[in-house]
Formats: structure tokens, sequence, C-alpha cells
């Protein structure tokens, strides 16, 4: 019985805890003159925070960056919006852009991994 009580338990907090989605898309990376500017939740933007800006995703969500160039990645927070770009899915901060290596690039390929919440 208490086999089934552990399974029971690790189903309810893999249900609980959201679902991942992966998705493919493009990077871009942005810093000068956002410097010391208000992001859309009301932050101030410093391109020293691992933070990134989405067009859908909810303030807050933690994602996972990879470069599909080099393999490396980063975990950002969402806390603006965009990019407003054709094409782009993600804009991310310097420091953020830096780690995954794609500041020559400008535009990279990139994999997004996060969690959708449950309410």
């Amino acid at each position: 019985m208490n086999k089934y009580f552990s399974v029971l338990v690790l189903s309810f907090v893999l249900v609980s805890c959201g679902k991942y989605i992966k998705q493919d898309g493009h990077a871009s990376y942005y810093a000068g003159k956002f410097i010391g500017r208000k992001t859309a939740n009301g932050e101030t933007f410093s391109k020293h925070k691992k933070t990134a800006a989405s067009k859908t995703l909810p303030f807050g969500t933690m994602v996972k960056v990879t470069n599909l160039s080099n393999g490396k990645s980063v975990k950002v927070r969402i806390n603006d919006r965009g990019p407003f770009v054709k094409g782009r899915d993600i804009d991310l901060s310097w420091k953020a852009a830096k780690k995954i290596g794609m500041l020559d690039q400008g535009v990279a390929p990139v994999e997004l991994k996060y969690r959708i919440q449950k309410k």
C-alpha cells in the first residue's frame, strides 16, 4: 500500500506543477537606450540582470533559453513586452545574451523551455 501512496503523491505533484512547453524560435537582445527605463511590469531595466521580454508569456515566467548554434543556456525571468520585430520570439537582456554567446550574432536560433502554471 505504501508503494501506491507514493505513486499517488508523485502523480499529484507532477500534475500540480504545470506542463513544460518547448518551442523553437529566434532571440535578440536589448540594452543601450533602454538602460534605466521602466519595463512593462514597472521594474527598472538593467542590462546586468538575466531578464527578457515576451509578447505573450506572463510576467515572472522563468524561461530556459538555449542557443541552438552553440548549446549554451541561460534562465531568464520575463519582465517586459516585446520584441516588436517580425520573426523574433524573445528579447534577452545583455547579460543573458552574453551568457549564451550571441552578442556578436545579434539574433540567434533558440529553444525556449518554460512551464505554464495552473491557476
